[in-house]
């Protein structure tokens, strides 16, 4: 065994030997205090036995062993009787400590491809590691996701917005387009709270009644306001499980959908004349605008009227409320910034495995992004006053006078 001298490796930390990797100064450090370590966990297990045991010493093990500063072959000692079980590292144990394998899960959950974590890696401590290694280390986190995606939520959320994503994910040897299902809300404290991920075929409003049973099942009787996409069927999906939830059309999702039916020529009139109907002061003069705006454009975009006019009552939800409110409501802009959050975790990747391999991506980025989710969103104080006019009594459980 080669004994470590500090002076010696004084010496070569000065004429520019690294600290730590395979060749640094600390490795042999380290594999001589943990090899001296199970020399005295050795010793103390055969002066506990019987004194007329006939066990003893048995030469060593070797394995190699990783750790944050490099790697290095450890001689573990072993008795005769084969009884001696090391504690520090034990029999079937690679790595020295837990950083590894933190380090592994926090670059994954920035959404690095495999081949730069391993690039990383190597760099950081001079080791090598599979994909299968750290296949193993991220699928820690399934169990913890399935925990949270069955945690018993709030009663109440003031706000909450609903949409959905969609990945490649391989199904019976193919890839098919799946849609993830997100459900952001607001809590009582005005937090920001990721309530859940869902996996379905396709988006209908078929599912989010699913999805909005389970969020009830899990403990939320009451949502005071919903913001969605045009999605149709979604307002009675809500109504079925919610009859007092308050529905809001994103805004946004209706102006780009009838962009679509307007000739390219036309957009800039159009939507000069569009502006002031989502933009009023108020619902009087929202509902003028429209007027004006279907005396202008009726004969030429019809359809686009007829949707404006269809939808109305939960477009125009937002117009009663001041514009501290209006601004989180009007459009899905919350969740949307949620679902880019989630294109740059993905962007490395063409498709996902299974169900679980795009879920377990999703979890880790989402935990790592939400620890920055610690204010309230501006003006939640006077929100809540005004909430709690608008929705008498359903405030009540969750408001600290």
């Amino acid at each position: 065994m080669t004994t470590f001298n500090f002076e010696d490796a004084l010496k070569q930390l000065q004429s520019g030997k690294k600290l730590t990797g395979t060749e640094g100064i600390l490795t042999p450090l380290i594999k001589q205090l943990t090899e001296a370590a199970l020399q005295a966990e050795l010793e103390q297990h055969l002066q506990q036995q019987d004194e007329l045991a006939s066990n003893r010493k048995n030469g060593y093990t070797s394995k190699t062993i990783k750790t944050s500063s490099g790697s290095f072959e450890l001689d573990t000692p072993r008795d005769r009787a084969g009884t001696f079980e090391p504690q520090l590292v034990k029999k079937h144990q690679t790595k020295l400590t837990d950083e590894i394998d933190s380090k592994i899960l926090s670059l994954f959950a920035l959404g690095m491809s495999y081949k730069d974590i391993q690039q990383h890696i190597s760099e950081l401590y001079a080791l090598s590691i599979s994909d299968g290694m750290i296949s193993a280390i991220t699928d820690r986190l399934i169990p913890e996701l399935k925990q949270w995606q069955q945690r018993p939520l709030e009663a109440v959320y003031p706000f909450i917005w609903l949409d959905a994503i969609h990945y490649k994910v391989k199904d019976n040897g193919h890839y098919v387009s799946k849609a993830v299902y997100t459900i952001l809300g607001v809590n009582g404290q005005g937090q920001k709270e990721l309530l859940g991920l869902y996996v379905s075929e396709n988006e209908g409003a078929n599912y989010w009644l699913t999805v909005l049973t389970d969020l009830h099942n899990r403990g939320v009787k009451d949502m005071l306001i919903a913001c969605i996409d045009g999605l149709k069927g979604f307002p009675e999906a809500i109504a079925a499980i919610y009859p007092n939830t308050e529905v809001q059309h994103c805004i946004i999702h209706q102006i780009r959908n009838s962009l679509r039916y307007v000739g390219s020529k036309h957009h800039k009139a159009f939507m000069a004349d569009l502006k002031p109907v989502y933009r009023a002061v108020n619902l009087i003069a929202a509902e003028s605008a429209l007027e004006a705006l279907e005396t202008k454009w009726g004969h030429l975009y019809p359809v686009v009227i007829k949707s404006w006019r269809s939808n109305w009552p939960t477009l125009s939800a937002y117009f009663k409320y001041p514009d501290y409110i209006r601004k989180p409501i009007y459009t899905t802009n919350a969740v949307e910034a949620v679902h880019r959050q989630f294109r740059k975790l993905t962007k490395t990747k063409g498709g996902f495995s299974s169900e679980q391999a795009l879920l377990k991506l999703l979890y880790a980025g989402m935990m790592k992004a939400s620890e920055r989710w610690t204010m309230p969103i501006a003006n939640w104080g006077q929100t809540m006053a005004q909430l709690s006019i608008h929705f008498q009594g359903r405030l009540d459980g969750i408001m600290k006078i």
